[in-house]
């Protein structure tokens, strides 16, 4: 079986796509970065893929079109690449209908949060810590045109510490993230994962 070909959209440091590319580097994860897509120019994470000589594209906001054009550049791009699997690695944009409708059931995308708690935002370790909750966490789902409220594959709690700041409870769901969304590939990957309405079902691996 071949690896999955893997476009992966980022806004920033990467950070999550390095865990990607670490955990194929260590031979855990059955795929391959065919593709980075950013919409800054300036995303300290593609120099991740740079140094591995991996493809980019980067379609900057304000610098082509509207977000429909955009969005159809990065379609196009990623279509030339024969991606599998769409992955938001800190992607900053909502995508749009036509982009998800291209690739439904094959896009997936971490939050910072325990869904459906504080989806929609980008703050959500401070609007877990405003709200006082006890346990918040990450959560990798798929895309639907419902913001954040796809169907969840994985899900990983952090307790909330009486010290936190949002940037110490941040920094703790991010270790998450890191192994939930290689993980929520991989599997993924072997074709364990069935959708029926909201709910995933992780199927058992092959003996």
């Amino acid at each position: 079986m071949r690896p999955i070909r893997l476009g992966v959209l980022i806004s920033g440091r990467g950070s999550n796509l390095l865990a990607i590319l670490e955990a194929i580097e260590r031979q855990d994860l059955p795929a391959e970065v065919a593709l980075v897509v950013s919409n800054r120019a300036q995303a300290p994470g593609l120099e991740f893929a740079r140094a591995r000589a991996i493809p980019t594209f980067v379609v900057e906001r304000g610098a082509r079109g509207d977000r429909a054009e955009r969005h159809q550049a990065v379609r196009t791009a990623l279509e030339a690449r024969g991606v599998d699997l769409v992955v938001c690695a800190g992607w900053d944009e909502i995508l749009t209908p036509e982009f998800v409708a291209a690739h439904a059931g094959r896009i997936l995308n971490t939050h910072p949060s325990l869904l459906p708690a504080f989806g929609g935002g980008l703050h959500a370790p401070a609007d877990a810590l405003t709200h006082g909750v006890k346990v918040s966490g990450c959560t990798i789902h798929f895309v639907t045109d419902d913001v954040d409220g796809g169907p969840i594959v994985l899900q990983r709690p952090v307790p909330v510490l009486d010290d936190d700041t949002p940037e110490s409870l941040a920094n703790r769901i991010l270790t998450q993230e890191h192994r939930a969304l290689p993980e929520t590939i991989r599997l993924y990957a072997e074709g364990r994962l069935r959708t029926e309405g909201r709910r995933v079902y992780i199927l058992p691996a092959e003996r």
